[in-house]
């Protein structure tokens, strides 16, 4: 299975976000069903990490993506980006077919 890639610009920005979170912090990223094209992805801070968690380190900034969430973002890219409309964790997923405009739902 391929593995997902944290960008240095997203490393910088979860490290800023955990900053400011209790000592262990770490950012969940995870699928879930619905959204405007079918699947959309959470974002969420988490204390603790599951036993089926897969772990994404880079340069001191931990990712924590589950198991089933994993199949669906196999080869994936999380950067974060910031431009006119605003700040936001963007991911590029290879197995997607189709997004929404928001950029936080998808399809396969």
């Amino acid at each position: 299975m391929a593995d997902i890639t944290l960008t240095p610009r997203a490393a910088k920005r979860i490290n800023e976000i955990m900053g400011t979170e209790p000592p262990g912090s770490s950012l969940r990223i995870s699928v879930n069903g619905g959204g405007c094209s079918g699947f959309s992805y959470a974002f969420d801070v988490a204390q603790a990490r599951e036993a089926d968690d897969i772990v994404i380190e880079r340069d001191g900034a931990t990712v924590l993506v589950d198991a089933v969430s994993l199949e669906y973002m196999a080869g994936s890219t999380i950067d974060f980006v910031n431009d006119l409309i605003g700040q936001s964790f963007k991911i590029e997923n290879p197995q997607a077919t189709a997004s929404c405009g928001c950029g936080t739902s998808f399809s396969l």
